[in-house]
């Protein structure tokens, strides 16, 4: 990386310069620099609404960069160690079906683990590949799926030897890690393009003693989300490319669903993020690893709680574990995680990232301080003493086994018929259902619903995870093939 040249942040300066310039707005967007909207103005703040401009020749354009843009992503590209970087501003979900899109076409195939995220599995029912999916070991203790078994991923391998490509979790949302090294290294011995989802692992890019990155292991692609841990605005987000690949190419699959208007202030969040990250991030994370690590140490003094770390590394399942990610086992105190996240909110004033029915997670980062995480200790331990009830016996993973008889695509478009979802047993779903967070299907197209299913998806639903998919909002009844 070159520090003197990461020191400039080009969109950002850009936009000062023409700040300055008073320029006459008859362009859009039609508030012109807020005028047209006072509302806006007092709600953001003039600095904000300023520089929320359209493109022009000054700005560069995000769908075909040749000037600041262009200068933003090369210098993104050195932070990050890639050969290319786009910046995003559609969100990881975006990155995400760019891997996917350019990596397949109609009818091939694409191994992956089956806890990916709805984005991927969205991305097939927009192309019409066809995924390979390897489901993941579980912990029934803690209730989460953990990575690929790396002798899994070479049994996939073998027996789909046509497959284009392996989509890999690095890290999970709960922090769990796959061997990524053997896996990119199994995928471009046999041909196939490696492609990383670090939704959740933009830090691991900068901080020491953090799991191995995409770029780092040789991955063809890699989605980063900026906006988590990185400290951009949120939906801002960067799709990272190796040596290998075809930038033209890629860059026209990125501009099938990225948006012709980028926000500036997302665009220029990324410059500033970047630059911050490039100059600081190696102490920064460094610090957010301590925190969690604090954190991790007060929470397991309080009987009831388990915040896992370290110690669960098995160097298979769990090749590697990112510290930084705070999750919280609340089986001990018998309440669902779920439970714990409307408590802390409601009562104690502290916003989770989320809750499952056997963890809750706080997600520790840059912005993150101290006195926030003796608070959350306190308060963990004030529901403890509160509201604990005998430990109960609840879902043994966030994951069931899918049985897979029809593509994403094929079982979206296909007809179909809605029933109340309790008949829909051994019918063939039209829809997802997913607690978001994290966005990880129950239940996908093309997946036979089964009972199993049905009691996780109707628990999770009465203990109050948000439920996103399907057309019927309160989930009462459910899209299946006819």
């Amino acid at each position: 990386m070159n520090l003197d040249r990461q020191r400039k942040a080009p969109v950002y300066e850009a936009l000062e310069r023409f700040r300055k310039q008073r320029v006459v707005p008859f362009d859009v967007p039609g508030h012109k620099r807020g005028r047209g909207n006072a509302e806006l103005v007092r709600f953001l703040g003039e600095q904000c609404v300023g520089i929320d401009v359209n493109s022009m020749k000054p700005l560069d354009n995000l769908c075909h960069p040749v000037s600041v843009i262009k200068d933003a992503e090369e210098l993104t590209a050195d932070a990050f160690g890639a050969e290319h970087a786009f910046l995003m501003v559609n969100g990881t979900t975006s990155a995400v079906q760019a891997m996917v899109l350019s990596s397949v076409k109609h009818g091939e195939k694409i191994i992956m683990p089956r806890n990916v995220h709805k984005s991927a599995i969205n991305a097939l029912i927009l192309c019409g590949a066809v995924p390979v999916y390897i489901d993941p070991k579980v912990d029934t203790k803690l209730g989460i799926p953990l990575g690929m078994e790396l002798s899994d991923v070479e049994a996939a391998v073998r027996e789909n030897p046509d497959a284009k490509a392996i989509l890999i979790n690095n890290p999970s949302y709960y922090g769990i890690c796959s061997n990524l090294q053997a896996i990119v290294d199994l995928a471009h011995a046999n041909g196939m393009k490696a492609l990383v989802d670090e939704a959740h692992g933009t830090h691991l890019y900068f901080g020491p003693n953090l799991p191995l990155c995409g770029m780092k292991a040789g991955a063809d692609m890699a989605a980063i989300s900026m906006h988590k841990s990185g400290g951009s605005l949120t939906q801002s987000s960067i799709l990272l490319c190796g040596k290998n690949a075809n930038i033209g190419y890629i860059s026209r699959i990125v501009n099938l669903t990225q948006t012709t208007s980028a926000s500036y202030l997302l665009i220029a969040s990324l410059d500033i993020s970047r630059r911050n990250l490039a100059l600081h991030g190696h102490d920064s994370f460094e610090k957010v690893t301590g925190m969690a690590k604090y954190a991790r140490e007060e929470i397991n003094e309080i009987p009831g709680y388990y915040a896992y770390g370290h110690e669960l590394i098995n160097g298979g399942s769990i090749y590697d574990f990112d510290e930084t990610k705070l999750v919280v086992n609340t089986r001990g105190v018998g309440l669902t995680g779920i439970e714990v996240y409307d408590l802390l909110r409601d009562e104690y004033d502290i916003q989770m990232e989320f809750g499952d029915l056997s963890n809750v997670m706080a997600y520790i980062s840059i912005g993150d301080r101290l006195q926030d995480i003796e608070r959350l200790a306190g308060a963990l331990s004030d529901i403890r003493r509160l509201y604990a009830k005998p430990e109960q016996s609840f879902f043994s993973a966030e994951y069931v086994t899918p049985i897979v008889k029809a593509t994403p695509q094929e079982a979206f478009y296909a007809e179909k018929e809605a029933l109340p979802i309790r008949e829909t047993v051994g019918r063939i779903s039209a829809e997802s259902v997913m607690c978001y967070p994290p966005g990880i299907p129950i239940i996908s197209p093309g997946e036979v619903v089964t009972e199993e299913i049905l009691d996780y998806i109707m628990t999770a639903k009465e203990k109050g995870c948000s439920m996103q998919g399907p057309e019927s909002e309160d989930i009462s009844e459910l899209q299946v093939l006819k």
